[in-house]
């Protein structure tokens, strides 16, 4: 059983819960294995049409857990951001909305570990933090790669060299957090938002997600043909044809997800 990592479905939504409280929800192995794993099984599982990853306890995730470095070797090192990697991956490339749930403290790989999620939804009074510098590391997790494309190299590099804790507020404002709530509303906005996303066209959501992330390591014309090619398998799923009739008929559409 794996205790660091409390793992739900209900109403098509899988729910990942980090949880380690007692260490802010700092990553170990059996956590990221966790998460990865958990990933990779709701691609195959049609019942599945959204995950959404939180925290237990007081914060969202502090990243690496700062108690146990300072005790390890190069080659531990090496194996460990591996496996984060593997957990970062699997959220990019999974076809399925992942949504980042932030409530206190996201820090350093916490923090990109939301970013590698489609959507982040945070408390009003939650704060942000790429504190690497403070501990004399670079940034791991994909932090070095995501952020820059949200916000810019100089501004990118400042949360960088700071490493200071940035407000939920100023996230919003740079469009990296998609939805600033009240504390006690955040489960509830969250999941109501989940549910609407789980009854949406599952296939067109996974084909959005890849052309979007695509685009930035892709010229105009590779996305044109990409689209083009896209669209003419789209036009043959359940989902379109439900869409369609749903428009004519005047109603809302029924989407499964075929």
């Amino acid at each position: 059983m794996n205790e660091s990592l409390l793992i739900e479905i209900q109403d098509r939504i899988l729910f990942l819960t980090l949880n380690r409280p007692e260490s802010l929800n700092s990553f170990n192995l059996e956590m990221l294995t966790g998460i990865t794993n958990s990933i990779l099984e709701a691609e195959n599982n049609p019942e599945i049409k959204v995950i959404v990853i939180s925290g237990a306890g007081r914060s969202f995730c502090a990243g690496g857990d700062v108690k146990t470095m300072g005790n390890t070797n190069a080659s531990d090192v090496y194996e460990h951001i591996g496996v984060l990697n593997k957990c970062i991956k699997a959220i990019k490339d999974s076809h399925k909305p992942v949504i980042a749930s932030i409530h206190g403290f996201a820090a350093g790989a916490g923090f990109n570990l939301a970013l590698a999620c489609d959507l982040i939804f945070a408390s009003d009074d939650s704060k942000f933090a790429l504190s690497f510098s403070q501990v004399g590391l670079i940034s791991d997790g994909g932090g070095s790669y995501f952020l820059p494309q949200l916000i810019g190299p100089h501004l990118a590099k400042q949360f960088f060299f700071s490493g200071e804790a940035v407000s939920a507020e100023r996230m919003a404002q740079l469009g990296i957090v998609n939805f600033l709530v009240p504390t006690k509303n955040l489960k509830e906005e969250t999941v109501k938002y989940a549910n609407k996303l789980a009854g949406g066209p599952g296939k067109a959501f996974g084909m959005m997600k890849k052309l979007i992330d695509q685009s930035f390591t892709s010229n105009l014309d590779e996305i044109l043909e990409k689209e083009r090619m896209i669209q003419t398998l789209m036009v043959a799923t359940e989902d379109h044809h439900e869409g369609v009739l749903a428009f004519k008929e005047k109603r809302k559409p029924v989407f499964t997800g075929k």
